[in-house]
């Protein structure tokens, strides 16, 4: 995770005044690690630094916060209520729309309190910038420095029924993934769609696929048989990292049958994953959902795609 600069881009446009609580330092245990953050505002905030009272007393702290920024070391122990038994620093941030125009698109990195940059944090910039080496988050003589987040996963969801709908609710949230969500019109899309995600209603989705990414992950799952036949075919023609087709093992004999019969090979088929998700957890839509979502995030699967970046 690095620095989330669109989520607060969106905070401060919406809000106005929003305090970023970042976990600068740890010792000891520590429920989040450095860089976890959270946005703070008036009356509401998100993202999280570990919840229990010090997450509480850091959003009070910083509702009343008047510096621009503000270095704060904390004993996780159990005067607090929590028992990690480490400690950590906060760095607690005042952005506006004047202040997000000084940020740096690529890496942030700020004194804490007003030091010239020390050769140490100008060797990590330099490194970071001539070779494109990404640092992680992290505090060097009294400089916080935070590459800025950028997804790392294209996932394209092909429908917006229920599934859908609860699988863009489950996956939304994660900070690794651009999600880019299509259906055949406007109506087919809830009135409020989660920040990150990008709908594109299409009378013919199947049209879009020479514009996804050849290293995108896919999820089909519409209305339409012969659109997710369309779609399957489409991908085939095109490439892609990952294909997941919502179906029964019925179903996927029959696309098999038919995706041969349009020339693909047998070899190339099998590229393109069904039934998906764990049909243990049942028919629910966001039980669906929940086992897809394991699906695309289990650690064999991270391996996978490292692998498949490496490549």
């Amino acid at each position: 995770m690095g620095f989330d600069l669109e989520a607060l881009r969106e905070a401060v446009e919406t809000h106005g005044r929003v305090v970023r609580v970042v976990i600068a330092g740890i010792k000891g245990s520590s429920p989040r690690e450095v860089g976890a953050a959270m946005l703070v505002w008036k009356d509401g905030q998100s993202g999280t630094i570990g919840g229990g009272t010090l997450e509480y007393q850091a959003a009070e702290a910083a509702r009343a916060q008047t510096r621009s920024s503000r270095l704060t070391h904390h004993a996780l122990g159990p005067e607090m209520g929590q028992c990690c038994g480490g400690a950590v620093s906060l760095l607690s941030e005042v952005y506006d729309r004047a202040a997000l125009e000084t940020l740096d698109e690529t890496l942030i990195a700020r004194a804490t309190s007003g030091e010239e940059m020390p050769l140490s944090v100008k060797r990590v910039l330099a490194t970071a910038r001539g070779q494109g080496i990404t640092p992680e988050p992290q505090m060097v003589d009294g400089w916080m420095i935070e590459p800025v987040h950028k997804p790392n996963r294209n996932l394209w969801i092909w429908g917006a029924g229920h599934v859908g709908r609860a699988l863009v609710d489950v996956l939304s949230p994660l900070p690794d993934l651009a999600i880019t969500w299509i259906d055949t019109g406007p109506d087919r899309f809830p009135d409020t769609i989660a920040a990150g995600v990008t709908s594109l209603p299409a009378t013919k989705p199947a049209e879009l696929v020479r514009h996804a990414p050849t290293d995108a992950e896919h999820l089909v799952l519409t209305y339409s048989h012969n659109l997710d036949l369309e779609l399957c075919n489409r991908l085939l023609l095109h490439d892609f990292r990952f294909a997941g087709l919502i179906g029964s093992a019925t179903k996927w004999a029959r696309f098999r049958s038919r995706l041969a019969a349009l020339g693909h090979s047998p070899e190339r088929i099998s590229r393109i994953t069904c039934p998906i998700g764990d049909p243990n957890l049942g028919k629910h839509p966001q039980m669906i959902a929940v086992g897809v979502a394991a699906q695309m995030l289990r650690p064999a699967r991270q391996n996978e795609l490292k692998k498949d970046l490496s490549a």
